[in-house]
């Protein structure tokens, strides 16, 4: 059925045509006469660094934005795309990176909100249960529709958003970061319906900062530099060096630039740490180290860091910080403690979105800047200049609201709010997802500076490669326990693997 549909609306023109698009606003040119092309049935990779300009494109093309000039061409035809309803009513459909879902309504609800079919005036739930079954099924999907959308896994939810776009007939679908949250078998279940949509005819714009699966799925590929386009390709002819050279204009020859600083005292140790969701945890970090922790998603890893920020209680155990036990835990305490948390979600849980640079740069740390209770604005300008020049936070001004910048550059804002609170020791919860290449090598050279100047890190991240190129020491972690330590002489892929599935590794 849905095969039939999609194959009805391909001809010989390009699905898409986006010629010399130009978007400004004010005092910043976002893309500068930018085209591209999209054919029936491809995967069109769009890559780039943040703040490139790719998803101002994207937001133009699902009528978020409107374009300063330019034209845009859906099957040869022109259009002028008014609003997001209007590009779905032009078959457009986009998943974002933070899904659009109300989480508390069932699958069957949320792919057909505000379009629920009716019967003698009344929403027919069995009707509407019905289609969302076939149109889950006809993506090889099995899941209740019934059930609300905040009990269904990351994947699963991503797969109800690709529902609701089919279910208004989507023959262009924009997929901004897929994978960003997704575990590995997770991601090939996803590839598998890509691939299924690619061949019913659907036209995919591909985003992701995540090399390895571009060469994956992808057909084409687009870099985008500055807001201008610098050169599209088939994937199959560049390699991966000549696309970031591409996105970043300069060679990065070291994917991971781990510095290996001297490790100094002991400055946490974590004795018989137990709640709810974390079962006996005993470690130490120092100064000076990167503390690697890996595991799968749900093993504890972010239930470990809130305990230790304060965020979530403790039912059992001790936290001792610079040979002092903790006797209460708050996230003011961890602050006035030296502790600094980059949380995985940076947009609702580590900036505060209608504030400034400056106002969130500064907020943790407000009481430097005050005296009598009036805050010194002046203080807190020369401190937010610095940060965003060490930090090279692409922003037109400090008083821009952080919800205007790019996914890479509000990272640097959470970034310079913990340098600016000058902690001791840093929590990166998954520091570098969601951000392109060249942001990935910055924030990894900052932490080598921060270890150089002993500060204590313990880095979260599902990235493997990531964890072993940038440890020091490794903890793994399975169902609420730490299931093996490694150095980083001896940790390998596999043997991380093995603990974090629960299993003995192979020696």
């Amino acid at each position: 059925m849905i095969a039939a549909r999609l194959n009805s609306n391909m001809s010989d023109q390009p699905a898409l045509q986006m010629e010399r698009i130009r978007k400004t606003f004010p005092g910043v040119v976002a893309l500068d006469e930018v085209s591209f092309v999209l054919q029936p049935g491809e995967v069109h990779v769009l890559l780039g660094e943040n703040g490139a300009g790719k998803s101002t494109l994207m937001k133009i093309l699902s009528g978020a934005y409107q374009k300063t000039s330019g034209q845009i061409l859906l099957n040869g035809q022109p259009v002028e795309i008014k609003n997001p309803k209007h590009a779905q009513e032009l078959g457009i459909g986009i998943i974002y990176q933070e899904l659009n879902l109300v989480p508390q309504l069932n699958a069957a609800e949320n792919i057909f909100l505000g379009r629920e079919p009716l019967r003698y005036g009344l929403v027919d739930q069995r009707a509407m249960q019905q289609a969302a079954a076939e149109l889950l099924t006809g993506l090889g999907v099995a899941l209740d529709v019934r059930k609300p959308v905040r009990e269904l896994s990351i994947a699963q939810q991503q797969m109800v958003e690709v529902a609701k776009a089919i279910s208004l007939n989507a023959r262009i679908l924009i997929m901004d970061e897929p994978t960003s949250a997704l575990t590995e078998k997770e991601i090939v279940e996803l590839f598998a319906r890509i691939r299924q949509l690619k061949a019913s005819g659907v036209s995919i714009v591909y985003i992701s900062h995540r090399m390895e699966e571009l060469f994956e799925i992808g057909d084409r590929v687009t870099v985008l530099r500055d807001g201008r386009n610098v050169g599209t390709h088939a994937i199959r002819d560049i390699t991966k060096a000549e696309l970031i050279r591409l996105m970043v204009n300069r060679e990065l020859t070291n994917q991971f630039p781990k510095i290996t600083a001297q490790r100094g005292a002991e400055i946490l140790r974590v004795t018989a740490l137990s709640n709810n969701k974390l079962r006996d945890i005993n470690f130490s970090l120092y100064r000076g180290e990167i503390l690697g922790l890996a595991g799968l998603l749900g093993s504890g890893r972010t239930e470990l860091a809130r305990v230790i920020f304060g965020v979530d209680k403790i039912d059992a155990g001790n936290i001792t910080l610079k040979g002092k036990l903790l006797l209460s835990n708050s996230p003011r305490r961890a602050i006035n403690a030296g502790i600094g948390f980059l949380t995985e979600d940076r947009k609702t849980q580590g900036l505060v979105l209608a504030l400034s640079v400056k106002e969130n740069v500064c907020l943790p740390s407000v009481e430097k800047f005050s005296r009598l209770g009036v805050v010194n604005g002046g203080k807190e300008q020369q401190a937010t200049s610095r940060f965003v020049n060490e930090l090279r936070i692409k922003t037109p001004h400090l008083q821009q609201q952080v919800i205007n910048l790019s996914g890479g550059n509000q990272q640097k804002v959470v970034l310079g709010k913990w340098l600016c609170s000058a902690a001791d020791i840093f929590i990166f919860d998954e520091p570098t997802r969601g951000i392109d290449v060249g942001s990935k090598a910055e924030i990894y050279q900052l932490m080598n500076q921060l270890t150089a100047a002993g500060v204590a890190i313990i880095m979260i991240s599902s990235e493997l490669p990531e964890i072993l190129g940038m440890s020091d020491r490794i903890l793994v972690m399975h169902q609420g326990r730490i299931a093996g330590e490694f150095t980083a002489a001896e940790a390998t892929q596999e043997k991380l693997l093995h603990c974090a599935l629960g299993e003995t590794p192979e020696i």
